[in-house]
């Protein structure tokens, strides 16, 4: 890791976070609301831990990734009504190489020009107030499943 300290390692250490930081916490993965989306529903699933790649990993990160992609899933699904999540992950940007996967409401009226990797336009807008945050991110805790 470079000197500069990654976003994702300061925020996971912090303790106290608010609920749209801490949505779920499991298994070594952490599931917030996106600090810089205008769409309501964009997260990202962080690890605890510094990793900078997939393959870095362990068995029961790995394990944990998968339901959390699921749970997370389900939950956007009952609260945005959304059609289907994208995932995504690339780590490259500045001060963000930290493994972090971008789970992604797809929503049936999505315009065709924000399809696909065009959904990241909504990173280019104004982000969602913190209050906005907050409450999408209780709505989301609200409907996680239990045990499906």
């Amino acid at each position: 890791m470079s000197t500069v300290e990654c976003y994702s390692c300061v925020q996971s250490s912090a303790d106290n976070l608010p609920i749209r930081e801490n949505i779920c916490s499991e298994g070594g993965w952490r599931v917030a609301h996106s600090f810089n989306s205008s769409l309501p529903g964009w997260l990202v699933i962080v690890p605890l831990r510094h990793i900078s790649s997939p393959d870095e990993m362990t068995d029961g990160e790995a394990e944990a990734l998968g339901r959390l992609i699921r749970d997370a899933s389900l939950a956007l699904k009952r609260t945005t009504n959304c059609e289907k999540t994208y995932v995504m992950m690339f780590g490259e940007a500045e001060g963000f190489s930290h493994l972090h996967y971008h789970l992604v409401p797809r929503m049936s009226d999505l315009p065709d020009e924000r399809r696909g990797p065009n959904i990241f336009a909504y990173l280019k807008e104004t982000a969602l107030s913190f209050a906005a945050q907050d409450e999408i991110a209780q709505n989301i805790r609200n409907a996680w499943p239990t045990s499906e």
